[in-house]
């Protein structure tokens, strides 16, 4: 489908206009590590394989690389940066700083709907860690994390950590891929207890907890290649 047929789509049917939705499948492509870290992507191909026109591939390009997900290599190739020790330091912190005051929020706002939809999401990432489902774990890891900054009700915060999530997710990929999903372990669990019982100080310990144990495996993958 090309630009035309995606603007007239979206006018005819409401959607998002071509260059949002665009926006947010390179997005999710980039967040899931689906585009590796360093390999160059010619833009003409980001357009056939989106099926869309060079405009609003080029109108998502300009927006994810003022997020910092994608780097110009010249005018036609774009690719994610490739992350190193320093910057992955600056992650974590970056994320234990904000990630903890946006679960101790959600644990005054989390209703049942709230914890059910959070349950779920750990439930699958339950599952893709059983069969060794390197996509599945991105995808509902960040799906867990992504619900709980919706419930915390705090955009500002979160778009924030939404765009680490950016940062890090094409290089968790790489180390899930040769470590596996069974040393990824997680503070799920934890978070909704304390979630469930209101406990704001509890929740924000247990993401703490989460994200320094996730994050341990990306510092160790990235300090192995730097090696």
């Amino acid at each position: 489908m090309g630009e035309r047929a995606l603007t007239n789509k979206a006018a005819s049917g409401g959607r998002a206009p071509a260059h949002q939705i665009v926006y947010r499948a390179l997005r999710d492509r980039i967040l899931h590590g689906e585009m590796a870290p360093g390999q160059p992507v010619t833009i003409q191909g980001l357009a056939d394989s989106t099926g869309a026109g060079m405009t609003p591939v080029r109108e998502a390009i300009r927006r994810l690389t003022s997020e910092g997900a994608l780097v110009f290599q010249d005018n036609r190739r774009v690719s994610v940066p490739v992350l190193d020790a320093r910057g992955a330091e600056e992650l974590i912190f970056a994320r234990q700083a904000l990630e903890p005051e946006l679960a101790r929020r959600a644990a005054a706002t989390a209703g049942p709907d709230a914890l059910a939809r959070l349950a779920a999401e750990d439930a699958a990432l339950d599952r893709a860690i059983a069969r060794g489902d390197v996509g599945g774990y991105l995808r509902h890891n960040h799906g867990f994390h992504a619900v709980l900054y919706v419930v915390a009700r705090a955009p500002v915060l979160a778009d924030l950590v939404e765009g680490l999530w950016l940062r890090f997710g094409p290089s968790l990929r790489i180390v899930c891929g040769r470590v596996g999903t069974g040393s990824l372990p997680d503070r799920h669990k934890e978070i909704m207890d304390a979630l469930a019982a209101g406990d704001g100080d509890a929740a924000a310990a247990a993401m703490r907890e989460d994200i320094e144990q996730g994050m341990a495996a990306l510092r160790a993958g990235i300090a192995a290649g730097e090696g």
